[in-house]
Protein backbone atom coordinates (compact mmCIF):
# COMPACT_ATOMS: atom_id res chain seq x y z
CA UNK A 1 0.00 0.00 0.00
CA UNK A 2 1.54 3.41 -0.66
CA UNK A 3 1.98 5.71 2.00
CA UNK A 4 -0.74 8.17 2.29
CA UNK A 5 1.89 10.88 3.40
CA UNK A 6 4.13 10.69 -0.04
CA UNK A 7 0.75 10.64 -2.31
CA UNK A 8 0.16 14.51 -0.81
CA UNK A 9 3.74 15.72 -0.80
CA UNK A 10 3.39 15.05 -4.88
CA UNK A 11 0.19 15.99 -5.15
CA UNK A 12 0.22 20.13 -6.80
CA UNK A 13 -1.10 22.89 -4.88
CA UNK A 14 -3.57 24.23 -7.13
CA UNK A 15 -5.28 20.64 -6.61
CA UNK A 16 -6.00 21.29 -3.18
CA UNK A 17 -7.27 25.30 -4.03
CA UNK A 18 -9.71 23.42 -6.84
CA UNK A 19 -11.01 20.83 -3.45
CA UNK A 20 -11.23 23.90 -1.49
CA UNK A 21 -13.47 25.81 -4.25
CA UNK A 22 -15.36 22.60 -4.81
CA UNK A 23 -16.12 22.88 -1.11
CA UNK A 24 -17.16 26.25 -0.71
CA UNK A 25 -19.60 26.11 -4.31
CA UNK A 26 -20.71 22.61 -2.32
CA UNK A 27 -19.80 20.54 -5.37
CA UNK A 28 -18.58 17.17 -5.76
CA UNK A 29 -16.91 15.85 -9.39
CA UNK A 30 -20.08 15.07 -10.94
CA UNK A 31 -22.01 18.04 -10.19
CA UNK A 32 -18.63 20.05 -11.32
CA UNK A 33 -18.32 18.24 -14.43
CA UNK A 34 -22.16 19.57 -15.07
CA UNK A 35 -21.90 23.20 -14.35
CA UNK A 36 -18.22 23.13 -16.75
CA UNK A 37 -20.53 21.40 -19.20
CA UNK A 38 -18.49 18.09 -19.74
CA UNK A 39 -19.99 15.26 -20.89
CA UNK A 40 -17.48 13.24 -18.97
CA UNK A 41 -15.97 13.43 -15.45
CA UNK A 42 -12.57 11.43 -16.27
CA UNK A 43 -10.73 14.98 -16.85
CA UNK A 44 -11.60 16.26 -13.07
CA UNK A 45 -12.04 12.76 -11.34
CA UNK A 46 -7.76 12.51 -12.68
CA UNK A 47 -7.50 16.33 -10.89
CA UNK A 48 -9.08 14.70 -7.49
CA UNK A 49 -6.54 11.83 -7.74
CA UNK A 50 -3.32 14.36 -8.03
CA UNK A 51 -2.89 15.39 -11.67
CA UNK A 52 -2.59 18.95 -12.37
CA UNK A 53 -5.13 20.23 -14.58
CA UNK A 54 -4.78 21.55 -18.09
CA UNK A 55 -4.66 25.51 -18.87
CA UNK A 56 -7.95 24.77 -20.68
CA UNK A 57 -9.61 23.19 -17.21
CA UNK A 58 -8.75 26.24 -15.52
CA UNK A 59 -9.87 28.76 -18.40
CA UNK A 60 -12.73 26.64 -18.20
CA UNK A 61 -13.57 27.30 -13.96
CA UNK A 62 -12.53 30.49 -14.26
CA UNK A 63 -14.73 31.75 -16.90
CA UNK A 64 -17.73 29.94 -14.91
CA UNK A 65 -16.75 31.26 -11.69
CA UNK A 66 -15.37 34.61 -12.85
CA UNK A 67 -15.62 35.64 -8.84
CA UNK A 68 -12.56 33.59 -7.95
CA UNK A 69 -9.31 35.25 -8.53
CA UNK A 70 -7.19 33.89 -11.00
CA UNK A 71 -4.03 34.45 -9.20
CA UNK A 72 -5.37 32.58 -6.25
CA UNK A 73 -6.27 29.46 -8.23
CA UNK A 74 -3.53 29.57 -10.56
CA UNK A 75 -0.93 31.04 -8.33
CA UNK A 76 -2.41 30.76 -4.86
CA UNK A 77 -1.45 34.44 -4.00
CA UNK A 78 -4.26 36.41 -2.21
CA UNK A 79 -7.73 35.27 -1.44
CA UNK A 80 -10.20 32.97 -3.00
CA UNK A 81 -13.00 35.64 -4.31
CA UNK A 82 -12.81 38.73 -5.92
CA UNK A 83 -15.61 41.77 -4.63
CA UNK A 84 -18.01 42.61 -7.16
CA UNK A 85 -15.56 45.72 -8.24
CA UNK A 86 -13.02 43.30 -8.98
CA UNK A 87 -10.81 43.43 -5.30
CA UNK A 88 -9.88 40.46 -3.77
CA UNK A 89 -12.48 39.91 -1.06
CA UNK A 90 -10.95 38.18 2.27
CA UNK A 91 -11.61 34.31 2.51
CA UNK A 92 -10.56 31.45 5.08
CA UNK A 93 -7.37 30.64 4.03
CA UNK A 94 -6.67 27.35 2.39
CA UNK A 95 -5.28 24.75 4.69
CA UNK A 96 -2.04 23.04 4.32
CA UNK A 97 -1.98 19.71 2.69
CA UNK A 98 -1.10 17.20 5.02
CA UNK A 99 -3.53 18.78 7.80
CA UNK A 100 -6.61 19.18 4.76
CA UNK A 101 -9.90 18.10 6.14
CA UNK A 102 -9.82 15.24 3.08
CA UNK A 103 -7.15 14.42 0.38
CA UNK A 104 -7.01 12.08 -2.16
CA UNK A 105 -4.65 8.72 -2.50
CA UNK A 106 -4.13 5.95 -5.28
CA UNK A 107 -6.21 3.07 -5.12
CA UNK A 108 -5.50 0.24 -7.36
CA UNK A 109 -5.67 2.66 -10.50
CA UNK A 110 -8.26 4.70 -9.07
CA UNK A 111 -8.87 7.29 -6.24
CA UNK A 112 -9.40 6.97 -3.20
CA UNK A 113 -10.53 10.11 -1.00
CA UNK A 114 -10.15 10.40 2.84
CA UNK A 115 -10.09 12.53 6.40
CA UNK A 116 -7.86 13.47 8.12
CA UNK A 117 -7.83 15.04 12.03
CA UNK A 118 -6.17 18.12 13.09
CA UNK A 119 -2.79 16.59 13.68
CA UNK A 120 -3.08 14.77 9.95
CA UNK A 121 -4.05 11.02 11.02
CA UNK A 122 -6.18 9.52 8.95
CA UNK A 123 -9.96 9.15 10.59
CA UNK A 124 -12.11 6.11 10.56
CA UNK A 125 -15.00 6.93 8.07
CA UNK A 126 -18.28 5.19 9.30
CA UNK A 127 -20.49 3.98 6.23
CA UNK A 128 -24.33 3.96 7.89
CA UNK A 129 -26.50 1.56 5.79
CA UNK A 130 -28.88 4.05 4.96
CA UNK A 131 -25.38 5.90 3.15
CA UNK A 132 -24.43 3.23 1.44
CA UNK A 133 -26.56 3.74 -1.58
CA UNK A 134 -24.64 6.93 -2.12
CA UNK A 135 -21.46 5.44 -1.06
CA UNK A 136 -21.83 2.96 -3.85
CA UNK A 137 -21.92 5.99 -6.40
CA UNK A 138 -20.08 8.90 -4.63
CA UNK A 139 -17.07 7.13 -2.93
CA UNK A 140 -14.62 9.32 -4.49
CA UNK A 141 -16.42 12.17 -3.51
CA UNK A 142 -14.87 14.71 -1.30
CA UNK A 143 -17.62 16.56 -0.13
CA UNK A 144 -19.88 13.25 0.42
CA UNK A 145 -16.86 10.91 2.37
CA UNK A 146 -16.49 14.61 4.58
CA UNK A 147 -20.06 14.01 5.55
CA UNK A 148 -19.58 10.79 7.08
CA UNK A 149 -19.24 10.64 10.40
CA UNK A 150 -15.49 9.94 11.70
CA UNK A 151 -14.37 7.89 14.48
CA UNK A 152 -10.45 7.42 15.94
CA UNK A 153 -10.88 3.51 17.12
CA UNK A 154 -8.50 2.09 19.16
CA UNK A 155 -6.42 -0.60 17.37
CA UNK A 156 -7.04 0.83 14.12
CA UNK A 157 -4.24 3.73 14.00
CA UNK A 158 -1.89 2.52 11.63
CA UNK A 159 -3.16 2.55 7.96
CA UNK A 160 -6.63 3.44 5.97
CA UNK A 161 -9.61 1.85 7.48
CA UNK A 162 -12.95 2.44 7.15
CA UNK A 163 -16.28 1.56 8.93
CA UNK A 164 -19.52 -0.36 7.61
CA UNK A 165 -22.52 -0.96 8.64
CA UNK A 166 -23.73 -4.59 8.04
CA UNK A 167 -27.49 -4.82 6.35
CA UNK A 168 -29.54 -7.75 6.31
CA UNK A 169 -28.64 -11.80 7.21
CA UNK A 170 -26.65 -13.13 4.52
CA UNK A 171 -23.21 -13.35 6.78
CA UNK A 172 -24.99 -14.65 9.65
CA UNK A 173 -24.93 -16.16 11.72
CA UNK A 174 -20.71 -14.72 11.94
CA UNK A 175 -22.22 -11.40 11.65
CA UNK A 176 -25.69 -9.74 12.17
CA UNK A 177 -28.03 -6.83 11.01
CA UNK A 178 -26.36 -3.75 12.48
CA UNK A 179 -23.17 -5.08 13.49
CA UNK A 180 -20.07 -2.64 12.57
CA UNK A 181 -17.12 -4.19 10.27
CA UNK A 182 -13.73 -1.93 10.29
CA UNK A 183 -11.75 -2.42 6.90
CA UNK A 184 -8.44 -1.93 5.83
CA UNK A 185 -8.28 -0.85 1.88
CA UNK A 186 -6.79 -3.87 -0.39
CA UNK A 187 -5.45 -1.60 -3.00
CA UNK A 188 -3.08 -4.40 -4.54
CA UNK A 189 -6.14 -7.33 -4.92
CA UNK A 190 -3.20 -10.04 -5.53
CA UNK A 191 -2.67 -9.86 -2.02
CA UNK A 192 -6.36 -10.84 -1.64
CA UNK A 193 -6.55 -13.24 1.53
CA UNK A 194 -8.24 -15.96 0.51
CA UNK A 195 -11.22 -17.19 2.78
CA UNK A 196 -11.68 -13.50 4.35
CA UNK A 197 -14.44 -11.66 4.82
CA UNK A 198 -14.70 -8.56 2.03
CA UNK A 199 -16.80 -5.29 1.65
CA UNK A 200 -17.43 -5.20 -2.27
CA UNK A 201 -18.43 -1.82 -3.20
CA UNK A 202 -19.98 -1.47 -7.08
CA UNK A 203 -21.05 1.18 -8.85
CA UNK A 204 -24.57 -0.12 -7.86
CA UNK A 205 -23.82 -1.73 -4.15
CA UNK A 206 -22.03 -2.22 -1.13
CA UNK A 207 -21.78 -5.80 -0.40
CA UNK A 208 -20.08 -7.60 2.31
CA UNK A 209 -19.01 -11.65 1.44
CA UNK A 210 -16.20 -14.02 1.54
CA UNK A 211 -13.73 -14.66 -1.23
CA UNK A 212 -12.63 -17.81 -1.49
CA UNK A 213 -9.84 -17.12 -3.93
CA UNK A 214 -7.34 -14.10 -5.24
CA UNK A 215 -8.97 -12.23 -7.79
CA UNK A 216 -5.65 -12.40 -10.85
CA UNK A 217 -7.46 -10.82 -13.15
CA UNK A 218 -9.75 -7.88 -13.28
CA UNK A 219 -11.07 -8.91 -16.88
CA UNK A 220 -12.03 -12.14 -14.73
CA UNK A 221 -14.64 -13.30 -12.15
CA UNK A 222 -14.91 -13.31 -8.39
CA UNK A 223 -17.33 -15.80 -6.05
CA UNK A 224 -19.03 -13.78 -3.52
CA UNK A 225 -19.69 -16.24 -0.71
CA UNK A 226 -22.37 -15.76 2.26
CA UNK A 227 -22.18 -17.39 5.57
CA UNK A 228 -25.80 -18.16 5.83
CA UNK A 229 -26.13 -21.13 3.93
CA UNK A 230 -29.58 -20.08 2.04
CA UNK A 231 -28.08 -17.94 0.73
CA UNK A 232 -26.00 -19.01 -3.08
CA UNK A 233 -22.71 -17.67 -4.16
CA UNK A 234 -22.97 -15.82 -7.01
CA UNK A 235 -19.96 -14.34 -9.54
CA UNK A 236 -19.08 -10.82 -10.18
CA UNK A 237 -17.13 -9.03 -12.67
CA UNK A 238 -14.08 -8.25 -11.56
CA UNK A 239 -14.06 -5.01 -13.46
CA UNK A 240 -17.38 -3.80 -11.65
CA UNK A 241 -15.12 -3.67 -8.33
CA UNK A 242 -14.47 -0.35 -7.81
CA UNK A 243 -13.26 -0.40 -4.21
CA UNK A 244 -12.45 -3.98 -1.83
CA UNK A 245 -12.25 -3.51 2.09
CA UNK A 246 -10.76 -6.43 4.25
CA UNK A 247 -12.70 -6.95 7.22
CA UNK A 248 -10.61 -6.60 10.16
CA UNK A 249 -12.73 -6.51 12.91
CA UNK A 250 -16.31 -5.53 14.07
CA UNK A 251 -18.06 -3.79 16.69
CA UNK A 252 -21.58 -5.56 17.96
CA UNK A 253 -24.11 -5.24 20.39
CA UNK A 254 -24.51 -8.81 20.25
CA UNK A 255 -23.74 -10.85 22.75
CA UNK A 256 -23.74 -14.38 23.15
CA UNK A 257 -24.64 -16.14 26.35
CA UNK A 258 -23.04 -19.03 27.97
CA UNK A 259 -21.46 -20.45 24.29
CA UNK A 260 -19.30 -22.86 26.17
CA UNK A 261 -21.77 -24.58 27.79
CA UNK A 262 -23.57 -25.06 24.70
CA UNK A 263 -20.44 -26.63 22.88
CA UNK A 264 -19.74 -28.57 26.00
CA UNK A 265 -23.49 -30.06 25.70
CA UNK A 266 -22.97 -30.63 22.06
CA UNK A 267 -20.01 -32.47 22.76
CA UNK A 268 -22.11 -34.74 25.63
CA UNK A 269 -24.19 -35.43 23.07
CA UNK A 270 -21.46 -36.78 20.49
CA UNK A 271 -20.14 -39.33 22.87
CA UNK A 272 -23.61 -40.43 23.98
CA UNK A 273 -24.08 -41.36 20.64
CA UNK A 274 -20.81 -43.50 21.05
CA UNK A 275 -18.44 -41.14 18.77
CA UNK A 276 -15.25 -40.74 20.62
CA UNK A 277 -14.63 -37.04 20.53
CA UNK A 278 -10.73 -36.88 19.47
CA UNK A 279 -11.64 -39.09 15.98
CA UNK A 280 -14.38 -36.54 15.44
CA UNK A 281 -11.88 -33.41 16.16
CA UNK A 282 -9.68 -35.00 13.83
CA UNK A 283 -12.36 -35.44 11.17
CA UNK A 284 -13.44 -32.06 11.59
CA UNK A 285 -9.43 -30.77 11.18
CA UNK A 286 -9.30 -33.27 8.02
CA UNK A 287 -12.74 -31.89 6.57
CA UNK A 288 -11.96 -27.59 7.37
CA UNK A 289 -12.40 -25.70 4.01
CA UNK A 290 -9.17 -25.07 2.09
CA UNK A 291 -8.03 -21.56 2.58
CA UNK A 292 -5.50 -22.07 -0.34
CA UNK A 293 -5.83 -20.35 -3.40
CA UNK A 294 -7.05 -22.71 -6.42
CA UNK A 295 -4.97 -22.49 -9.47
Amino acid sequence: MKDADSEVEKMPAVVYRIQEMMSHYNLNTNSMAKELGYTATSKLYGIMGGSAPSFGTLTDILDKWPEVSSDWLVLGRGPMLRSAGGAATPAAPAPKAPTALSRSVVNNGGVLVVTVDKDGEDNVEMVPVAAQAGYATQHNEAVFVQDLPRYRLPGFERGKFRAFEVAGDSMEPTLNHRDIVVCSLVDNWRLLVPDDMYVVVTDESVMLKRIRVRIEDRNGEVILHSDNPHRRPYPLDCADITELWRVRGYISTYLPSTPDVTVERLWEVIEALGFDRAEVRRHLDENAPNSTPIS
